[in-house]
């Protein structure tokens, strides 16, 4: 069975030669290596070779591995890629670095407070549904700018980019390409898109930041 390890090394290839077609300079892309359901003997290698940067879906199960594998290797980056309620804003804001679901006024105004509470400045993205999905987290593309503009104006948060999850049964490079365009209206520069079936492409279309996870750590159980 390849290795966690090996798989990463191979994602990471994907990665470099996906941004030389695409005339991306090298290393313009940060992998966000998605760790969720994993636990951290699983997730250890992976750090020792060198990956740093991570994605959870939940703040409570990202709470139970994360502060002891901190310890150990300090200068790694944690992402909140799943959506946030508003009453774990404390937790997320207390163990995340990056926090890429922001998607609504009550979440805004949490972080802001909880920030300056803990005097924390967490990198943070908008999350835009971009296939208008009833059952999916994030703003409706028509509202996304000026939302970014009322985190800014309103709420005081520095807002670094745009994220989206294209729907499981569409071409997602149309989705690509509307984020990308949103955030030049927006005047953010980082894009978080792209997974593990897709990533490729994402890079295509600007991604900054792909979130792969299965291509790395296998199915979830």
């Amino acid at each position: 069975m390849t290795s966690a390890v090996e798989q990463l090394l191979a994602v990471k290839a994907s990665i470099a030669n996906a941004e030389s077609e695409t005339g991306r300079e090298p290393g313009a892309v940060t992998l966000v290596a998605v760790s969720k359901t994993f636990p951290a003997e699983i997730i250890q290698p992976v750090l020792q070779a060198g990956q740093r940067v991570f994605g959870e879906n939940r703040v409570q199960e990202a709470q139970g591995k994360w502060p002891a594998l901190r310890e150990a290797f300090p200068d790694l980056e944690l992402h909140l890629i799943g959506p946030l309620q508003s009453n774990k804003a404390k937790e997320a804001v207390a163990l995340f670095d990056v926090i890429e679901t922001v998607d609504r006024e009550k979440i805004a105004a949490e972080l802001a407070k909880e920030m300056a509470r803990q005097g924390r400045s967490l990198k943070l993205y908008v999350q835009v549904n971009t296939g208008s999905e009833p059952q999916k987290a994030g703003i409706e593309p028509r509202g996304a700018v000026a939302f970014v503009s009322r985190c800014r104006d309103v709420h005081g948060l520095a807002i670094e980019g745009l994220m989206c999850i294209p729907p499981a049964d569409e071409n997602p490079g149309p989705h690509f390409a509307l984020l990308e365009k949103l955030a030049r209206e927006a005047g953010v520069a980082k894009l978080s898109m792209g997974m593990s079936g897709d990533y490729e492409t994402a890079i295509a279309f600007g991604a900054t930041s792909v979130r792969v996870g299965t291509a790395i750590f296998g199915g979830r159980p």
